[in-house]
């Protein structure tokens, strides 16, 4: 899946399957920036946020070519921009930074829901690399969160992850994973505030993408994705959600902004 082959000074060629609804998936073309960002860096500087630009839909017929530009480096974070390119042009835009790490006290302030486990649901994922277990609604009614549109699945990466060679292995497939939920919090939250309108006829287009990673974490283990659409305003709706380990750990957090449109509408 992250198999990046060189192509010239920091330039690297990915390729990705055709999804079922066309074309490829924006967390894919997310999690290889995120790793061509990281083949460019020393070992030891690890992601601590990546922020991607969704300009184009990708062709799966065709390789993407990530192009890193090395914005800064420096003794404890590094700087890269990543821009992937297919035939039609630029088709994302993401800026990385990675840190060393320094010795600190931890904080949490953010609780993990408490909501049945993975094992209370069947996989319902649309890809063969990852498992997705719903949370049901009523498991979130009266747990406390800001926002609306509510939802929540567990998730984990099928095959078991060797890392030794590539330590940002575990960041990408969280990169990859993430993108999942946040269209379907819009989604939801539009079909709760404009009953009137059948959300299903909306079609959802991811605009933007930011992962904030805390803490090291294993992407082939659950982890409970929890998304909420936070404002809505010109067909544009950001979702944030927060991403824990089966311990209550929070390792990520997440927010994508994404269109609703009618589906008769042309991008």
């Amino acid at each position: 899946m992250f198999a990046l082959e060189p192509h010239g000074p920091d330039t690297f060629v990915g390729t990705g399957p055709r999804y079922p609804w066309g074309g490829l998936y924006g967390g894919q073309i997310v999690a290889q920036a995120l790793r061509a960002a990281a083949l460019s860096v020393d070992r030891g500087f690890v992601p601590h946020s990546i922020r991607a630009y969704f300009i184009r839909g990708g062709d799966h017929a065709e390789p993407v070519r990530y192009e890193v530009d090395r914005i800064r480096n420096g003794r404890s974070f590094v700087t890269r921009r990543v821009v992937a390119r297919q035939a039609v042009g630029a088709i994302l835009n993401a800026e990385c930074s990675m840190h060393l790490g320094e010795a600190s006290p931890a904080l949490q302030t953010i609780t993990m829901p408490d909501v049945p486990g993975p094992d209370a649901a069947s996989n319902s994922s649309f890809s063969a690399h990852f498992d997705r277990r719903w949370v049901a609604a009523e498991a979130l009614a009266d747990q406390p969160r800001d926002g609306t549109g509510r939802t929540a699945a567990w998730m984990r990466v099928l095959d078991p992850i060797d890392d030794d060679d590539d330590p940002v292995l575990h960041e990408a497939w969280l990169a990859y994973i993430s993108d999942d939920l946040p269209t379907d919090a819009v989604r939801a939250a539009f079909a709760a505030g404009v009953p009137d309108v059948d959300a299903d006829e909306m079609r959802g287009i991811s605009l933007d993408h930011t992962i904030w990673f805390h803490r090291p974490m294993r992407a082939d283990r659950w982890h409970l994705h929890d998304m909420s659409c936070h404002h809505m305003f010109e067909g544009r709706g950001l979702a944030i959600g927060h991403v824990f380990d089966e311990t209550g750990l929070h390792v990520a957090t997440v927010a994508q902004e994404a269109l609703l449109r009618p589906r008769t509408r042309q991008a």
